[in-house]
């Protein structure tokens, strides 16, 4: 999600959901790792996959990974419906 227009500390959303507390642990550890070797980035893990909600703050881009519960509640996509949707895969 492309939110640069409309915040000022970041530029893009990713947000993505994960069945599991170690599939969202595996998602978050694999966008750090992915991200360092490929772009030369660090990323700051914060939250407990166990609460559902874990977020990788790369500066730029900041992916927010959810359990579906979580998701659900926080409706992350309908804070942010000013920015714009750039892809969307179910």
């Amino acid at each position: 999600m492309d939110i640069k227009e409309i915040a000022s500390f970041t530029d893009y959303f990713v947000i993505c959901t994960g069945t599991s507390d170690r599939m969202l642990d595996a998602l978050a550890n694999s966008a750090i790792d992915d991200i360092r070797k490929k772009h030369k980035r660090k990323g700051k893990k914060q939250g407990n996959s166990r609460d559902g909600w874990v977020v990788v703050d790369f500066g730029d881009v900041v992916v927010h990974l959810f359990s579906p519960d979580q998701r659900g509640y926080y409706q992350i996509e309908e804070l942010w419906e000013e920015g714009k949707v750039l892809v969307r895969l179910q």
